[in-house]
């Protein structure tokens, strides 16, 4: 865990990310192995470093996203990712040991599949609840949030995530929606007021349904952390990224809205929606911030949903999208943390507006899926770094020949002058290891500065 120094109010967003940097880039506390796993970590962080900082770095950082591949990779199916955690620490350190990344980028196959048993989850599908036991987790849209409960949203946004998302998204809590707000303990003769709705056996029954499921989260978090040390010991690959957060429009449009809900709020009560949007902001950078210092990592993974090319126009772009994931940015980066947006299919038509002068260059990272990496070099150079965009498309179905010609047209054209990490379009189910080998190996020879 990252702990700030005594005079953090009083250091600037600049000095704040460097103490973050340092915190996280130290060996001390971090066990290695081996001297070549000491040197690997502090080389591969200078690496990244370099590349936010808009320098040129050793040689260009690899920072594919992994998904189901290691499991398929490790022959285990997705269901065993989620319930098997020794079958999962098993095919994790294949995949690591095999193809010796640069990072230990986190798995989003990973998902503890007991905790959401316990929780009766119905906003997702998962290997074997929904999907066969060989494909990855399916979100399941639904209005969760009603198109008339914006003001409660509003007025208390964790008040409505407890008593009215929460209960309708986890069937096992229902009876949190029987709880009254907190508030009702400030006095002593009010605390009964609250106690005795708790009491009630539907209630009762949701907080066991929550503790058993939190016990199981610990069991998952022991499962995830040994193999994830294990690999940092052996191989000496730093954790990347660190904390988490979300757009504020993708917050509310991706599992409380949906998606036509959402869409059909920006024109049917647009002032709500905007209103919903800024309530947002706060919330959207404190999870990014807790998160970020709870790892003590200074990047939090943003993946950008709802705001592509193919979802709304750029008018409805600037209008409802943009401002809010500005104004988290410029929140997470006040506290001394970079940014790591994931920029899911296309920004063609956004590059424009997101090189925002009131977001300091050198201070976020864009990895980018569908967008012209070229037109990504031409406006982003010089302001912030940016990654990508080798497509899984071609990762599955093409030729080692092939990847390793992208690749080196990438690092030709966009990656001359540093501020740049190959990267893979979006997450990597599917792929031929020989085509991942060729992406990896061509990067480590090809992309030396």
């Amino acid at each position: 865990m990252f702990t700030p120094p005594a005079n953090w109010r009083e250091l600037s967003a600049q000095a704040r990310r460097e103490a973050r940097f340092a915190s996280w880039m130290k060996l001390e506390g971090r066990p290695m192995a081996t001297p070549e796993a000491q040197a690997t970590y502090t080389r591969h962080t200078r690496r990244v470093k370099d590349i936010i900082d808009l320098k040129k770095p050793d040689r260009v950082p690899l920072l594919p996203f992994m998904g189901s591949f290691f499991a398929i990779y490790g022959g285990i199916t997705a269901r065993e990712v989620m319930y098997d955690y020794a079958k999962y620490t098993q095919a994790w350190l294949k995949y690591n040991r095999d193809f010796r990344p640069d990072y230990l980028v986190f798995s989003g196959a990973f998902n503890p599949g007991k905790v959401f048993d316990l929780l009766d989850y119905k906003v997702y599908r998962w290997p074997g609840r929904g999907t066969p036991e060989t494909q990855p987790f399916q979100c399941v849209e639904a209005e969760y949030m009603r198109a008339d409960e914006y003001d409660w949203y509003i007025a208390d946004p964790e008040g409505f995530y407890m008593r009215g998302y929460m209960p309708r998204a986890f069937a096992a809590l229902s009876g949190w929606a029987m709880l009254p707000t907190v508030f009702a303990t400030m006095e002593l003769p009010m605390i009964p007021a609250f106690m005795i709705p708790a009491g009630l056996p539907p209630v009762v029954q949701s907080f066991k349904a929550f503790i058993a499921a939190a016990e199981a989260a610990l069991e998952y978090a022991g499962a995830s952390g040994q193999a994830d040390g294990q690999i940092m010991a052996e191989l000496g690959l730093p954790p990347l990224p660190g904390g988490f957060t979300k757009a504020p429009f993708d917050i509310i449009g991706d599992t409380l809205r949906g998606t036509r809900a959402i869409m059909m709020d920006m024109f049917r009560q647009p002032a709500k929606l905007l209103a919903a949007l800024e309530r947002t902001v706060p919330i959207a950078v404190q999870m990014g911030v807790g998160t970020a210092t709870s790892q003590d990592n200074p990047f939090v993974f943003i993946p950008l949903h709802k705001g592509a090319d193919g979802f709304m126009s750029n008018g409805d772009f600037k209008k409802f999208y943009w401002p809010s994931l500005k104004a988290t940015l410029i929140g997470l980066v006040n506290e001394g943390l970079v940014p790591y947006l994931f920029v899911e299919g296309g920004y063609n038509h956004r590059l424009d507006v997101i090189v925002d002068p009131e977001i300091p260059a050198g201070s976020t990272y864009w990895t980018f899926d569908k967008t012209d990496m070229q037109a990504v070099k031409r406006k982003l150079g010089g302001w912030a770094a940016f990654g990508g965009n080798v497509p899984n498309s071609m990762l599955h179905a093409g030729t080692p020949e092939q990847v390793t010609a992208y690749v080196k047209e990438l690092i030709d054209t966009v990656a001359v002058d540093g501020g740049y990490a190959l990267a893979t379009g979006a997450v990597v189910d599917e792929a031929k290891p020989e085509n991942l080998h060729a992406m990896f190996e061509t990067c480590k020879s090809y992309g030396v500065y």
